[in-house]
This record gives C-alpha cells, sequence and structure tokens, in this order.
C-alpha cells in the first residue's frame, strides 16, 4: 500500500510472493476498505508509505483493526519518523522501517548531535533533522577545502563531491551519480527508558548501499 515510487523500491529486493498492490490517494483519510483487503488475503506483512497525516491516520485504524497483532508492518523511512510515531502512539509500536539513520546510532557525531538536539528541542530528533544536520558538515568540510573561496563553481562542486567529514550516519561518500553511498538499518518503533516513542535501533540491511540508477548516470566523474 503505496506510491508507485516506494512499491517499485521495495519490490527491488523484496525476495516473497506479493499477494496484492493497493495504490490509495494521499488524499484519503478513511482506510476501512483497504485494511478488509488486507484482513481478506491474510499477508504475512504489510509495505506501506504514507507520510505524515495521512500515515498517522492509517497506522491508528491498522492498529484499531486488530491486524497489527497478527500481521508485521514495515514502511519507507519517510513513512515513519520521530515527528510521526509521537503522534501515532501505542499504535505504531513494532512497526518497522528500513533507515540510515536513528537517534540510537552509536558514533561520537552522531551522540553529539542528538544530545544537543534533545537539550534545545526537548524531543527526539528525526532522520530529517539528522540528514540536515550533515548537509551542514558537508558544507563546512567543502567550504574549509576551498578556504571560503566559492567564486569557481566547478572547484566548489568538485569540494563538496569530495568532501570528506564524519557524519552522524558514520562514513559519508558521494557515489558518481551525487547520491551518497548508505549504510541502511532495520529501526522498528519502541519506548525508551523514559517512555517515550523511538524507532530502535535494529540489525543493517545494506551496507554501503548504491542508487539503484547510478551505472546509468551520464554524469562523468564528479
Amino acid at each position: 500500500m503505496a506510491a508507485h515510487g516506494p512499491s517499485r523500491q521495495f519490490k527491488r529486493y523484496f525476495k516473497g510472493e506479493i499477494v496484492g498492490e493497493l495504490y490509495p490517494p494521499f488524499t484519503q483519510l478513511d482506510y476501512a476498505a483497504e485494511i478488509a483487503q488486507v484482513r481478506a488475503a491474510s499477508p504475512d506483512a504489510v509495505f506501506e508509505f504514507l507520510p505524515g497525516g495521512v500515515g498517522i491516520n492509517f497506522l491508528k485504524q491498522f492498529s484499531e483493526s486488530g491486524l497489527k497483532n497478527t500481521i508485521k508492518l514495515y514502511t519507507d523511512f519517510g513513512g515513519l519518523d520521530e515527528t510521526m510515531i509521537a503522534a501515532v502512539g501505542d499504535a505504531g509500536l513494532g512497526a518497522s522501517t528500513a533507515s540510515f539513520w536513528t537517534a540510537g546510532m552509536k558514533n561520537a557525531v552522531s551522540e553529539k548531535f542528538v544530545t544537543a538536539f534533545e537539550e534545545k528541542y526537548k524531543r527526539v530528533p528525526s532522520f530529517y533533522a539528522a540528514a540536515g544536520y550533515d548537509t551542514a558538515l558537508l558544507l563546512d568540510a567543502a567550504l574549509t577545502a576551498v578556504q571560503g573561496n566559492t567564486s569557481d563553481h566547478k572547484v566548489f562542486v568538485s569540494a563538496l563531491a569530495d568532501a570528506k567529514f564524519n557524519a552522524v550516519r558514520g562514513t559519508f561518500q558521494f557515489n558518481k551519480n551525487h547520491v551518497p553511498f548508505a549504510d541502511f538499518y532495520l529501526t522498528t518503533v519502541s519506548k525508551d527508558d523514559q517512555g517515550r516513542y523511538i524507532l530502535a535501533l535494529g540489525k543493517q540491511i545494506f551496507s554501503q548501499h548504491e542508487d539503484p540508477y547510478a551505472a546509468q548516470c551520464k554524469m562523468a566523474g564528479q
């Protein structure tokens, strides 16, 4: 149950049997019909991508239907982040996604970022905030490399492409199409020792995963 883009990416790597596909519009708020079809099909798991408010509605309705007790729910990391799970509450517990980062990452840069973010905003940061922080680190590394001189566009772009820095996600390196390689991890909605809803870090799924379209990129080097 997803938009066509995330659905294609899911099917690219899924090795099981797909028993059905549903594509409700992102303006839809009631998923009773879709949930009834899921109940009838009785799959082992459901993959959905319904971000933001519609995703919150779906997660609550899926839980209220009782299906979360028998059917595992997975989604794209854009369809289940820390800004959503607090609004979903217990209905989201047990739902899983794959992400390049979560607040439970154990590296010095990530831990420093999470501590500072929580002190300022009084909540657990989402991967959106983490990606923004990595972007700032990327720009800082590139600007340092060119000594703050951005007048030569090509030189600065090259510095961005080659930037070396420690990221909240760990290592950071652009592929030739300027999409970064990424490690992906299973994360599952849980509660921490403070009773906050978090995406608990699980096993690593991909190591230095490459964008599937990188090989088709016609960019020469940088």
